[in-house]
């Protein structure tokens, strides 16, 4: 199964698109957002902010394992 490191994050608040690496194993709970400043956290039920805002979802649900 290949999994995918690259994930574009799609801000709330500016509509800013932003690529990104993901880390392959750990979750990432914030993100400072370069546009506009906006600190994002996961939405309720998501593991990360690349579930929550991402494209593409974190390397370790992409797995079909835990996030944390």
């Amino acid at each position: 199964m290949s999994i995918t490191l690259q994930s574009t994050l799609t801000c709330p608040k500016c509509d800013s698109v932003a690529n990104e690496t993901m880390p392959q194993d750990a979750c990432q709970w914030f993100y400072e957002c370069r546009a506009c400043g906006v600190v994002l956290k996961p939405l309720p039920g998501d593991c990360c902010v690349f579930c929550s805002y991402g494209y593409v979802p974190c390397p370790p649900i992409q797995e079909g394992k835990s996030c944390c």
